[in-house]
């Protein structure tokens, strides 16, 4: 099970976080905040031509090739849950 810190990111807080000047790239999925900055699909501030960081991609990921297992990689960091 994935350990969850108890920090509350805030819609605006995730929208900041685009990697635009200097910033981390945030994404959210079903409730959690996680930090995509340093995997290599998104790189190009565009993952697969089809998602922005910042966002919220709770509902985009049934279209998405791959599954939730997706956010257990390595580079991706869980940084708390999104303000509900």
């Amino acid at each position: 099970m994935m350990e969850i810190p108890d920090r509350i990111i805030t819609i605006l807080e995730l929208r900041r976080n685009t990697g635009e000047r200097g910033s981390r790239k945030f994404i959210a999925y079903d409730g959690v905040v996680y930090d995509v900055t340093d995997c290599i699909k998104w790189r190009s501030d565009l993952h697969e031509n089809l998602h922005f960081p910042g966002q919220d991609l709770s509902t985009e990921l049934e279209e998405a090739p791959h599954a939730g297992d997706v956010f257990s990689r390595p580079c991706v960091k869980i940084i708390g849950r999104l303000e509900s």
